[in-house]
């Protein structure tokens, strides 16, 4: 079963140190989990999308670096970051601009902002394990209303990622997010659970699975 734990980076100010720390290790830790690498692989049989969303980026550095592998096949892309803060660093966006792509941050709560936007692509890194079982209903029901495509990578709830997150330590990562972590995993998911959410009826083709080492991918697409 899974279980939700709260994580500190969540509560804690942009500013603070300990978050800003905590946000380099987290890049640190898609790198290892090769997260870019996956959710590209996912999106390359997509058309391009005029308007993609990104569900609780954060810093936007995760989508920068998907769109760097994505840029040349998908031109002209706005990005829109959807998070309760607004982070996204002056270069960060710069980063943005020079591969043809336009980064803005949309603040608020994604149950009031995403139907603002009607995306054609909707993306979510390490996010959905943060929800209920409820929540993440309601959430896949209102992507599936808006968008054409939907790729998440989530935590692979299993003793090889639980073990990963207790070793996070080696990389350097500070308490935030050795605890983060290891609460990830636990409010991970497998086998089918994402798919069991989604909403019944229509066409939508569904792929759900684990991606080594320790990813739980999640896609669906519309004909």
């Amino acid at each position: 079963m899974r279980v939700l734990t709260p994580e500190i980076l969540d509560y804690l100010p942009p500013d603070d140190p300990h978050a800003i720390r905590s946000r380099r290790d987290l890049a640190r830790i898609n790198g290892v989990m090769g997260q870019g690498a996956i959710m590209a692989r996912a999106l390359a049989g997509f058309p391009a999308p005029r308007l993609l969303a990104d569900l609780g980026g954060g810093d936007g550095r995760f989508l920068l670096g998907l769109a760097k592998r994505l840029a040349k096949r998908w031109p002209g892309v706005r990005a829109v970051i959807l998070d309760r803060q607004d982070i996204v660093s002056a270069e960060t966006r710069a980063g943005f601009a020079a591969l043809g792509w336009h980064c803005e941050t949309m603040r608020g709560d994604i149950f009031g902002s995403l139907p603002r936007l009607k995306p054609d692509i909707v993306v979510a890194n390490l996010f959905l394990h943060h929800l209920d079982d409820a929540a993440l209903t309601r959430l896949l029901a209102l992507i599936s209303a808006q968008a054409r495509g939907f790729v998440a990578c989530e935590p692979r709830r299993s003793v090889l990622a639980l073990l990963g997150a207790r070793l996070v330590f080696a990389l350097g990562a500070n308490h935030v997010t050795r605890h983060d972590a290891v609460a990830s995993v636990l409010a991970g998911f497998r086998r089918h659970e994402l798919s069991g959410l989604w909403p019944k009826g229509g066409h939508w083709k569904l792929e759900e699975r684990g991606a080594l080492p320790f990813t739980h991918l999640f896609k669906s697409h519309a004909p």
